[in-house]
């Protein structure tokens, strides 16, 4: 038994269930015992592996798509270049390679990292060396400037509540006890305001996720481009309209159950990416597209040649099954996905396209 897994019992033999909420934020962010807190979490000696730890191209693709849209609005100076969830910065360092010779643009950049993790802080300093860093603890301390901004896997990590349909009404999935361990349970039935629109597309049973800090998020971004212009690329894992219980844990590359080991295996719930451009008002979302299609579209696979042509071997077997692995169907290229986010003034992002339907707040 994990020592968070000791004191969660604890706390709830006192006080009752708590929310799947209140336990992913206790597993993941505890000072002394949470996943993030304690632990680098990524790579083949880590739990997870993801996309910019498998391949160059996948940072150098974003990085251009965000130099692109720089320019097309009208390359401000100075401006944020933002990562929420930075991991080991392999992201943000494949960006600012990528981007060396865009005429301005590093000149211009003021590179502002959003990581709780204190490791994680320590890796992206030592991996962006020597460009200079500021590093947050949350999006509502970014500079007052043109904010242009990535979040890779950033969003499937906060604390989700889930909600399963009982009639008119709702039970909340919570964690609780059976005996002296760890069990899920649900509540009586209650309402729930915030899913009053989905009694029309649900039944009995349906489980719904909220999660209600990535919608505060998304709104302190939408205020930061609306007032001083910029974009975002999100890349995640989800879909547009969240349905089903989505919440997992993954450890050594392989799923667990969710209330093993808490503190020693990461928890992620898919994204709402339809909730996200809601919260976005009144930025215009671009159309959510499999990351897959969008990576074709800004060029990976020209790339992909351009590079396999430098190597061979067990090198170039490793190459293709990188590109596979993030642009293929059956792979990264349909379970991840893309959304845009721009002011309705500004030009349309490279690799995605407008889709006015889904920028509106009802999602019609």
């Amino acid at each position: 038994m994990s020592a968070l897994e000791k004191q969660l019992i604890n706390r709830i033999s006192k006080a009752g269930p708590i929310s799947v909420a209140d336990y992913m934020t206790e597993c993941l962010l505890h000072p002394e015992h949470g996943y993030y807190a304690t632990r680098d979490p990524f790579g083949t000696e880590g739990d997870f592996t993801t996309a910019p730890e498998i391949s160059q191209m996948f940072g150098e693709m974003l990085g251009l798509a965000i130099a692109q849209a720089w320019l097309d609005q009208g390359a401000p100076s100075p401006f944020t270049l933002a990562e929420l969830g930075p991991g080991r910065g392999t992201l943000m360092a494949d960006i600012l390679r990528a981007t060396k010779g865009v005429p301005g643009f590093h000149a211009a950049a003021q590179v502002h990292l959003v990581e709780a993790s204190p490791v994680l802080r320590a890796r992206q300093i030592e991996r962006l060396v020597p460009t200079h860093v500021t590093h947050h603890d949350s999006i509502g301390t970014l500079p007052d400037a043109p904010l242009f901004l990535v979040a890779n896997e950033f969003f499937d990590a906060l604390p989700i509540r889930q909600y399963q349909r009982d009639g008119d009404g709702w039970r909340e999935c919570q964690v609780g006890l059976e005996g002296d361990k760890l069990a899920m349970g649900l509540t009586a039935p209650l309402p729930v305001p915030a899913l009053d629109h989905r009694l029309d597309d649900t039944q009995d049973g349906d489980v719904v996720e909220i999660c209600a800090p990535a919608q505060g998020v998304m709104a302190k971004l939408a205020d930061f481009i609306d007032a001083h212009g910029g974009t975002a690329f999100i890349i995640d894992y989800g879909d547009w309209r969240s349905v089903g219980d989505t919440f997992q844990a993954l450890k050594d590359h392989a799923p667990v159950p969710v209330l093993d080991t808490p503190g020693e295996a990461d928890l992620t719930a898919h994204v709402d990416f339809e909730a996200l451009a809601r919260a976005a008002t009144p930025l215009s979302a671009h159309q959510m597209t499999p990351q897959g299609v969008f990576l074709e579209r800004l060029g990976i696979t020209a790339r992909a040649q351009a590079l396999a042509g430098k190597l061979s071997g067990e090198a170039l077997d490793s190459h293709i099954a990188a590109h596979r692995r993030l642009t293929h169907p059956d792979e990264m290229g349909t379970l991840f996905k893309v959304l845009g986010l721009t002011r309705a003034d500004a030009p349309d992002l490279p690799g995605l396209q407008r889709n006015q339907s889904q920028a509106r707040p009802d999602g019609t």
